[in-house]
């Protein structure tokens, strides 16, 4: 059993009403019960649960979802072990996710990439060194959380890879020319790291995630019974996903380099450059603690959508269903 939890908490099999976990412990139409729910989701401490305990935890939910109850789990063991799962596995087929596609990731993996990304901006090679690793990260980010079974060719994947990574160099090292000959204020240089990863997100998330507007994404009824997949609701998905991962960088990337913009103009600045790493990757560490969580919450991670707005054959497929479903969910990925 989960050993870190309450002892004192209620168990499970004693309860009349027992609780509701596959809805989530806080209410997901609100924005604050998302926030709270991902925030137990990117938790960076998930990261130090070893594998067998997160298998633990998968055993513990899927068991529960089939009605087979632990004489001795508690409610707080029962939510703790769907917290990680969430945090850990894919939401649809299971699988445990690498470590470093795991959101529980996110915040320690991009504070190191991103505070080289705005300390180095300067150099090329640095540049093409701290794009290259960021696209590499998005890419595995991007894979690992995306929506549905999508059976992806590796061939497929390299060339979003290399779109991604491609429009990422090419921005960022165009910009630096540009703003080097414009003779732009230095915090406008400073900006150039986070419009490369806009762009790069604007062209990697929708090619690494493809197939889904040739194949579709899994679309259910309120029950959680499989419907059919569905092209239509792709791009919806995958417009949100977009707009959740830059706002997860803007903070950090946008608001750190104007603090660090207007330390360099402090006196004592000249003699103590070394300071600008530690202070952006101090400040980054926070903005993203705060953002990733917020980020991810923008968005309902199950969206609904009325069944005119999907395929004519697949509504009419619903319309023949008795009862027919009153909402179509679907899983946007993240």
């Amino acid at each position: 059993m989960l050993s870190w939890c309450h002892p004192n908490s209620p168990k499970v099999i004693n309860l009349k009403d027992k609780p509701d976990i596959f809805a989530k412990k806080w209410d997901q139409k609100t924005f604050t019960g998302r926030v709270k729910h991902f925030t137990t989701v990117v938790n960076p401490l998930n990261l130090l649960v070893p594998d067998s305990k997160l298998l633990e935890c998968k055993k513990i939910v899927l068991d529960y979802k089939n009605g087979i109850i632990d004489k001795n789990l508690t409610v707080d063991e029962l939510w703790r072990a769907k917290h990680l799962f969430d945090s850990a596995f894919h939401p649809e087929t299971h699988e445990l996710s690498h470590f470093l596609g795991r959101f529980s990731c996110q915040v320690p993996i991009n504070t190191f990439i991103h505070a080289g990304m705005m300390t180095f901006y300067k150099h090329p090679a640095s540049v093409i060194f701290w794009q290259w690793l960021n696209q590499t990260s998005n890419a595995l980010l991007n894979y690992t959380n995306r929506a549905g079974v999508d059976i992806d060719t590796s061939s497929r994947i390299f060339n979003s890879y290399l779109l991604a990574t491609g429009g990422a160099l090419s921005s960022s090292l165009g910009l630096n020319y540009l703003c080097k000959r414009s003779n732009f204020p230095s915090i406008i240089n400073r900006m150039v790291p986070f419009t490369a990863i806009a762009i790069a997100n604007i062209i990697n998330i929708p090619t690494m995630r493809y197939n889904e507007f040739t194949t579709g994404i899994t679309i259910r009824d309120e029950n959680d019974n499989k419907i059919g997949t569905s092209t239509a609701v792709a791009k919806v998905a995958i417009t949100t996903v977009v707009i959740g991962r830059l706002f997860n960088a803007f903070p950090d990337m946008c608001l750190s380099p104007i603090f660090v913009d207007w330390i360099s103009k402090r006196p004592w600045y000249g003699k103590n450059r070394w300071v600008a790493g530690p202070i952006q990757t101090t400040l980054g560490f926070f903005c993203l603690l705060i953002s990733t969580p917020i980020g991810c919450a923008l968005f309902p991670q199950d969206l609904e959508t009325t069944i005119d707005k999907l395929e004519p054959s697949l509504q009419e497929k619903i319309r023949k269903l008795d009862p027919m479903p009153s909402k179509i969910v679907f899983n946007k990925g993240l």
